[in-house]
């Protein structure tokens, strides 16, 4: 027996991306905020949106409509996190809820109407819930299927009665009808449906099944199946996620750093304990520290191989020396200290092996407490990302972080072509700062490189930062390098290879400020 599609309750936040960095950074609500990625406007605020910011800008082009535009890196992770409370807080009220993207879930409408008393009403106790949790301009469709009910909710209106859209039942057919096809999120189809002269949902839907499948196979009747409003989509609830964290409020509060330590001992414990009754292990935690001030101080801290109650203590109490003044003491008096996991990963894929092999965590620790002392980044790690010059393919991140984007993204870098790198070997050492050199010909003659390319000189002597000048053993290049040459800022130099006569070999290059030691070969 076929049945018709699910009678679907839609909630959407809309500017999700934005609005969760506004709570996690304190921002207000008119601050114009844009997040990036790869160079361009993923996410922009209400406010950005009103001076001309639009999503796939490039940064540089956003400046220059918004000149008090906040551009920050664009975090997924972020995202999932800050979207945890709210759907924490509309399960409460309402079972059954399936995330479909942070911003936006949906259930069945059936259940909550008949609570409720009907589905405005269930509709209203939920925007009345996210308003209790700071989550301004929330939006409700409702309507049979989630796509249906997904455009109900995003149709723009300048209404606040609006922020509830209902569509009868059975009416999402004509409800659909004059939407374009650009809203299946199927480029290619639409594209085609567009040449064809098709332009809008109910054009799509009056097209004969068997001719659409035949043409444009099953994808394409899924696609005439949502058009023509009898969506197949099923409301799948998610389980909600085992509650591992571990919270301590404090009354009154500590100002030092070894009371917090011994108070949350037991905490700790409870903390591995519930990982370890689910087979969980974690590899990243976060500690979250509120003081009597009322700051809130947060930080993700990776590990080798797996927290112990021990490593949470050891963290907690380095999280806080580094925020205090000294081994003892506090800026300011701790009220509550949370600790939650950022990465679990199955207890069996951690077991010791027969032969050992395991990473030094001696190492990890000394340096995870050195950098507890001096600062989140005073402890750098080095990584090897892509880049024409030496100087680019060395990325610092902080010790126990992951480099921005991830490790895939950096080995992805790496992996580029790069026309115009460096090749191999690469120098051993690169200098942090390009040194200033003297490259001299015959009868102390600057050597310079003409318009064609070429040296004005064969180099006869060398000088090395702070030494005296010495004779040229051998010498390869220049090799010309150009970087966004259409930009007065760009890159225009010229690569130089230099061995003086102590055998030390140099990577130099020339630009229009002189002659620069960049690397040398040890």
């Amino acid at each position: 027996m076929t049945t018709g599609p699910v009678r679907t309750l839609l909630l959407w936040c809309p500017d999700w991306p934005t609005n969760a960095v506004a709570i996690e950074q304190n921002f207000g609500i008119d601050t114009p905020l844009a997040l990036i990625e790869r160079g361009e406007v993923f996410a922009c605020s209400p406010t950005a949106r009103r001076d001309g910011v639009r999503r796939g800008l490039r940064v540089r082009e956003a400046q220059s409509r918004c000149t008090d535009l906040i551009a920050l890196p664009y975090d997924p992770v972020l995202d999932h996190r800050a979207f945890e409370p709210v759907i924490a807080a509309v399960e409460e009220i309402v079972p059954g809820v399936q995330l479909s993207r942070p911003g936006t879930c949906v259930m069945r409408a059936r259940g909550p109407s008949r609570y409720y008393g009907g589905e405005r009403q269930a509709a209203q106790a939920l925007l009345d819930t996210l308003a209790g949790v700071g989550v301004r301009d929330a939006r409700v469709g409702i309507a049979d299927g989630p796509f249906a009910a997904e455009q109900a909710a995003k149709l723009q209106s300048v209404r606040e009665a609006d922020a509830i859209r209902i569509v009868p039942a059975e009416s999402s057919p004509e409800f659909l009808a004059p939407f374009g096809v650009d809203l299946l999120n199927r480029p290619e189809l639409a594209v085609l449906l567009q040449r064809l002269g098709i332009r809008t949902l109910g054009e799509f839907a009056a097209l004969d099944l068997l001719q659409v499948r035949d043409r444009f196979g099953p994808d394409g009747v899924l696609a005439h199946r949502l058009a023509s409003g009898f969506d197949p989509s099923d409301v799948d609830a998610r389980v909600p996620p085992a509650d591992h964290s571990s919270a301590l409020e404090f009354e009154p509060p500590l100002d030092r750093v070894d009371q917090v330590a011994f108070a949350f001992r037991t905490a700790a414990d409870e903390f591995v304990a519930r990982l370890q009754s689910s087979s969980l292990v974690a590899t990243a935690i976060r500690i979250e520290v509120k003081t009597e001030s009322g700051d809130s101080r947060s930080r993700t801290w990776l590990h080798p191989r797996w927290f112990t109650a021990g490593d949470v203590l050891d963290r907690v109490r380095w999280q806080l020396q580094g925020a205090g003044q000294a081994e003892s003491g506090l800026s300011s008096a701790i009220s509550s200290l949370r600790v939650e996991p950022e990465s679990v990963d199955p207890a069996g894929n951690h077991e010791a092996g027969l032969y050992g092999g395991a990473t030094d965590e001696r190492i990890h620790s000394g340096l995870s407490r050195v950098q507890g002392m001096v600062g989140h980044a005073g402890v750098l790690t080095a990584r090897i990302a892509g880049g024409r010059q030496p100087s680019e393919r060395r990325v610092l991140v902080p010790w126990g972080d992951l480099p921005p984007g991830g490790e895939a993204a950096v080995q992805a870098s790496s992996a580029l072509p790069w026309p115009g790198k460096l090749p191999g070997p690469p120098p051993a050492t690169v200098f942090p700062e390009r040194q200033s050199v003297t490259v001299l010909a015959a009868h102390g003659r600057d050597v310079l490189v003409d318009d064609r390319g070429e040296l004005t000189d064969a180099p006869v002597e060398f000088a090395a930062p702070g030494k005296a000048t010495v004779p040229v053993s051998a010498w390869a290049g220049p090799w010309p390098v150009t970087e966004r040459w259409w930009d007065a800022g760009g890159t225009r130099l010229h690569r130089f290879q230099l061995v003086d006569d102590s055998g030390a070999a140099w990577l130099l290059v020339l630009d229009d400020s002189g002659w620069w030691a960049e690397a040398r070969y040890d």
